[in-house]
Order: C-alpha cells, then sequence, then structure tokens
C-alpha cells in the first residue's frame, strides 16, 4: 500500500524528483512529494499495521512495535525512488531540458522522503497510542488483559 501511495502519488502530482531542470524543479509539487506524501503513507502504514497489534503494557513494549513498524515505512519510499532512478538511467533517460541528478544528490533526497515516512509513521503510533488509552479509560473496546506477564528485574 505504502509503495502505490508514492508512485501514483508521484504520477498525481508530476514530479520526478530524480530530475533536474534548474531552480524551477524545486517547486511546492515538488516539495508536496518529498515532504507531505511520504508523511501520510508512514501514517497509512501505521494506520494499518499499527491498529492490529495488542499494544498492552504486559504484552507489547511500544519501543518494539515502532521499531518494526518504522523499518516498514522506510522502504516503500525507497524502493519507487530506486525505481524511477534506474528507470530513467536503463531505460527512457532524461527529457530535453532536463538532466538526471547525481547520485549522491539523488540519495539525500530519497532519505529525506524515507525520514519523514518514518515521522510520519511515529506521530500515528502516538495518535494510535492515545486513543487506545483514552478509549481503555473510558471503557470502550478495552481488551481483555493478556496472560503474558513480563520478566521483573
Amino acid at each position: 500500500m505504502g509503495t502505490a501511495l508514492i508512485y501514483f502519488g508521484d504520477k498525481l502530482l508530476g514530479v520526478k524528483i530524480e530530475l533536474f531542470s534548474g531552480l524551477s524543479t524545486f517547486n511546492v509539487a515538488w516539495a508536496l512529494d518529498i515532504f507531505f506524501l511520504p508523511f501520510m503513507m508512514g501514517m497509512m502504514v501505521a494506520w494499518i499495521f499499527g491498529r492490529e497489534t495488542n499494544h498492552s503494557a504486559e504484552s507489547f513494549r511500544l519501543t518494539q512495535g515502532i521499531g518494526i513498524i518504522i523499518w516498514l515505512c522506510y522502504f516503500p519510499p525507497l524502493i519507487v525512488r530506486s525505481f524511477n532512478y534506474a528507470e530513467i538511467l536503463y531505460v527512457t533517460g532524461a527529457p530535453e531540458g532536463t538532466s538526471l541528478l547525481p547520485f549522491g544528490l539523488w540519495a539525500c533526497f530519497a532519505v529525506m522522503t524515507m525520514v519523514t515516512a518514518g515521522m510520519g509513521e511515529i506521530i500515528a503510533e502516538v495518535i494510535i497510542k492515545i486513543n487506545r488509552r483514552t478509549n481503555q479509560v473510558e471503557g470502550i473496546g478495552s481488551a481483555p488483559s493478556s496472560p503474558i506477564k513480563e520478566p521483573e528485574l
């Protein structure tokens, strides 16, 4: 789902961050593609995987859940950005008036999208955790306690 959202978001915005055509490259659509789209993808992935896991303090530590889900948020932007870069480099070539970004600069932008996706995941996890605690305090949808006990130190 995350890869599809990034891919179709790129198509919808009409942006290829792998291409450079001067200062006109850096516009609002480009910023949305670098920051907003991966952020929303990170939130979506966290919502899909975070809602299904049991986050009770007895059977699940929040840091373990974030650690696993955050890796799932890092990969979709990397997959799409790598595919687009390879497609331009080996198949289609750069359109006239543009050039393919040097690999180092492209890697910087790819890492920016990955970090933005991770931030979206963390914020979504916090929202899920707050909602779950609020619901448990109000007695709405509270899950039965887990039989798994944490070891005492």
